[in-house]
């Protein structure tokens, strides 16, 4: 059996798992910038068992929002079906701003992992792009969406009304999330 292929021992798997734990915990007081090293200790282990498990921060909070991509990824599937492209569209910027609001300095992680092809968080930030693509294609249909609105277009507001979702309030966010769809229709 080559070792590619063998199951990570229990004690591995119970570090894998106390990490993701604490840095959940660690993250939603602190934001995705709080310490590694404290996120390790919380954990009861050192900083080499979190670096063997996540190189870096990234690989981190991706790991971390693997769960969450995947419902988001379905919710977003069954949005296309949605007969009304408008509302199936405002619907994904909103659970979209919502995830990525789950830990303060998410949206700019989220936001730069769009770009960098080196980032762990690309893959799911192209699929969000994506799926936000297809939306528009969907809503444009029907003649809600201008033309000239691309999916990164969306992704980028969406990241900025989470930032903003950071800063201030969920009212605010809304606000500028209303905003921004208003934005989005022909003129």
């Amino acid at each position: 059996m080559s070792t590619g292929s063998r199951r990570p021992r229990a004690d591995a798997r119970r570090n894998y798992e106390r990490l993701l734990a604490e840095a959940d915990s660690a993250f939603r007081e602190r934001g995705t910038e709080a310490s590694l090293e404290s996120i390790a200790r919380r954990a009861g282990v050192a900083i080499g068992t979190l670096y063997g498990h996540f190189p870096n921060r990234r690989a981190l909070v991706g790991a971390l929002l693997r769960d969450r991509n995947d419902a988001l990824f379905a919710f977003g599937e069954r949005l296309l079906a949605h007969p009304s492209g408008t509302e199936a569209l405002a619907d994904w910027v909103r659970a979209v701003v919502e995830h990525a609001a789950t830990y303060s300095g998410l949206a700019a992680m989220l936001a730069n992992g769009l770009d960098d092809e080196a980032s762990e968080l690309h893959a799911s930030c192209v699929r969000m792009a994506d799926i936000g693509e297809r939306l528009i294609t969907h809503a444009r249909g029907s003649g809600a969406v201008r033309p000239d609105v691309t999916g990164t277009d969306v992704f980028t507001l969406i990241n900025a009304a989470a930032w903003v979702r950071e800063q201030t309030s969920h009212e605010d966010a809304d606000r500028l999330v209303r905003l921004t769809l208003d934005g989005l229709a022909p003129r």
